[in-house]
C-alpha cells in the first residue's frame, strides 16, 4: 500500500500509525512491551521504504492497568527511549509519539494528575529532540472542540475547559518550535 500512494504522490509522507510493539526481527525488544503482544513489528514495519516516520502510541493506564502512576511512568521512560534509540540507530527515521494520554475513566484520575503525566512526557520529548537524532514531537489523544462531548472516551480534552493543560500543550508547542534551529534542511 505504501508503494501505492507513492506511485501516486511521492511527496505525501507515509506513516504506520501502530502502537510499537515489538515483535520477532528485535526479539530482546519484546521485554520492553506491556504484558501482552499483538502480533505487530516496529521494527520491520517501519523499514518499509516508502514509510517516512516511525510512530508509536502509548497507553500505560491500559496497557498497566492498576499500577501506580509511578510505574507507568517508568513504562513510559524505557518505551520512548529504546524507540527513540531504535528510530536514530536502526531506522535512521524520525519518530512520533502519536497517540498519549490520561483516561478520566480511571479510578483515582484527576486533571492535575494528567496534567503532571503531560509535563513529564513532554519535557522526555523536549529532552529527547534537543539530543538529536530522530524525536520529531508529539500528539495527545485526542483534543475536542466544545459541543463534542459524544465523542468522549475518557481521553478527550476540551481546552476551554482545561485551562491548565492549555497551557502544558502551549508551552511545549513553543519549546519544540524553539528547536527548529536546530534542525537543517
Amino acid at each position: 500500500m505504501a508503494s501505492f500512494v507513492k506511485s501516486l504522490d511521492n511527496k505525501h509522507l507515509l506513516e504506520i500509525g501502530m502502537e510499537g510493539f515489538y515483535g520477532d526481527s528485535v526479539p530482546e525488544r519484546k521485554s520492553v512491551n506491556p504484558s501482552y503482544q499483538v502480533g505487530t513489528d516496529f521494527i520491520s514495519n517501519h523499514l518499509i521504504k516508502e514509510i517516512d516516520f516511525a510512530t508509536i502510541h502509548a497507553y500505560t493506564d491500559q496497557w498497566l492497568s492498576g499500577q501506580s502512576d509511578d510505574a507507568q511512568m517508568i513504562f513510559m521512560q524505557r518505551w520512548m527511549t529504546s524507540h527513540w534509540q531504535d528510530a536514530k540507530n536502526i531506522l535512521k527515521k524520525p519518530l512520533v509519539l502519536a497517540e498519549f494520554g490520561k483516561s478520566s475513566r480511571d479510578p483515582g484520575y484527576n486533571q492535575n494528575i494528567r496534567d503532571t503525566f503531560m509535563s513529564t512526557i513532554y519535557r522526555n520529548i523536549y529532552s529527547l529532540a534537543k539530543d538529536g537524532g530522530t524525536m520529531g514531537g508529539s500528539l495527545i489523544w485526542q483534543l475536542v472542540a466544545q459541543g463534542m462531548e459524544n465523542y468522549e472516551d475518557g481521553y478527550c480534552i476540551e481546552l476551554g475547559k482545561n485551562p491548565s493543560t492549555a497551557g502544558i500543550i502551549t508551552s511545549q508547542s513553543h519549546a519544540m518550535t524553539a528547536l527548529a534551529h536546530l534542525v537543517k534542511i
